[in-house]
C-alpha cells in the first residue's frame, strides 16, 4: 500500500472520529435544561400564561415526531404538580410567537414563571425529572 492510500484513510478516520464525537455532544446537549432570564424583555401577553403560576410552554407542528413525546412527558409533569400550566403553540399556525421567542427548532420548551418571564428552556424532549426540578422552586 502506498503511503498516499495510507493518509488518505488516515485522514478519513479521523474525520469520521471527530463527526462522531460532535453528534454525540449534540446528542447529549439536546433535551438538556439551559437558563433562559436573558431573554425577559420579550411580550408574553399573548401566549396564554398562567399569571397564578409558572407555565410550561412548548412549541410544536403536526409534521414534529418528537412534540408527541413532549407532549406526553409536559402532561405528566403537569399532573403531578397543580398549579403548572401547560400550553402549546403550533408554529406553523402561530410562526409570530416562534420568532419572537426565538424559535429555531422542535420541539422547544420554555418554562415561565407567573410574572411572565422565561426562566429555563430546552429544545428536544425533556426529562421528566427536569422539568420538575426546574418547577418545583417556581411553585414555592
Amino acid at each position: 500500500m502506498s503511503s498516499t492510500w495510507v493518509l488518505v484513510i488516515t485522514v478519513l478516520v479521523a474525520a469520521l472520529g471527530v463527526a462522531y464525537v460532535i453528534g454525540k455532544l449534540v446528542t447529549l446537549r439536546a433535551g438538556m435544561l439551559k437558563s433562559a432570564e436573558e431573554a425577559s424583555n420579550v411580550d408574553t401577553s399573548d401566549l396564554g400564561l398562567s399569571s397564578s403560576g409558572p407555565t410550561v410552554l412548548h412549541f410544536s407542528a403536526d409534521w414534529c415526531g418528537p412534540c408527541a413525546g413532549v407532549r406526553r412527558v409536559v402532561d405528566q409533569v403537569c399532573d403531578e404538580l397543580p398549579g403548572v400550566a401547560h400550553v402549546e403553540i403550533d408554529m406553523d399556525a402561530n410562526p409570530q410567537a416562534a420568532r419572537r421567542l426565538s424559535v429555531m427548532s422542535l420541539p422547544t420548551t420554555i418554562i415561565f414563571d407567573a410574572d411572565g418571564r422565561p426562566r429555563y428552556r430546552t429544545t428536544g424532549v425533556p426529562r421528566a425529572a427536569d422539568l420538575r426540578s426546574a418547577l418545583e422552586p417556581l411553585l414555592a
